[in-house]
């Protein structure tokens, strides 16, 4: 199975959780060291808010955050280019965001952390309060300092906000990509099925016991993601 695109390998898009950075979520738990040993290039991006991105005054700007990370990439979308993206909770559904609204751009997507809390419809149920818990904990448990907790403030409510914060099946469908969804049988975005069931192409990995929070550290979820994407180091 190839991995390059054009004369280069297909880069690997890390986008962290709410309230935590690419450092926190993915540098330290050794996820680019492996990207690398495997043969491909890391590329992580703060998202808006969060980590050394900017931190806009005006709460709408939060609502978007998929363009901040397509202006940072090393192409354009339109160069014929392709990224694979690994994201985590937040980080996952701009991920789905960004496939969505640059679909050409894609490769492959490893989702980890959401689940029945993404998708519009009856299926949403009580994955509405555990999405909202999805802001609140991370923030409380990850934020440090007044002035990043009203930013992050910012960015959970302006995500709250939008109208189109739960993926509709008429946009999952379109979702055509080979999509890796990793999440724990723990975790209050779950369960996976009413997502799964709506992706015309996707692999689900449940990891026995795991919550939302230690996900990204989890083996599990790390060695599954690697051989989707083809990067094992060969040690």
């Amino acid at each position: 199975m190839s991995i390059w695109s054009g004369e280069a390998p297909v880069p690997v898009v890390f986008l962290h959780g709410f309230a935590t950075s690419t450092q926190m979520t993915w540098v330290e738990p050794g996820w680019f060291d492996l990207v690398k040993e495997g043969g491909r290039r890391p590329l992580g991006y703060d998202l808006l808010g969060h980590g050394d991105a900017d931190t806009p005054d005006d709460i709408e700007a939060y609502k978007d955050l998929v363009t901040p990370v397509v202006e940072q990439l090393p192409f354009t979308p339109d160069e014929g280019r392709q990224i694979d993206i690994v994201g985590y909770s937040l980080g996952a559904r701009t991920a789905l965001d960004l496939a969505l609204r640059h679909p050409q751009l894609v490769r492959r997507l490893v989702l980890g952390g959401i689940g029945r809390n993404v998708v519009a419809g009856p299926a949403m149920g009580a994955g509405e309060d555990r999405a909202a818990a999805d802001y609140r904990f991370e923030g409380l448990f990850r934020t440090a300092g007044a002035e990043r907790a009203e930013i992050l403030k910012k960015v959970g409510e302006a995500q709250s906000q939008r109208d189109d914060r739960h993926f509709t099946a008429d946009q999952l469908a379109t979702v055509t990509q080979p999509t890796l969804l990793v999440i724990g049988t723990e975790d209050f975005a779950g369960p996976p099925g009413p997502l799964a069931d709506l992706l015309p192409n996707v692999t689900v990995k449940e990891l026995p016991g795991v919550d939302h929070f230690s996900l990204p550290k989890q083996f599990g979820f790390i060695d599954a993601a690697l051989d989707f994407l083809d990067c094992v180091p060969t040690w």
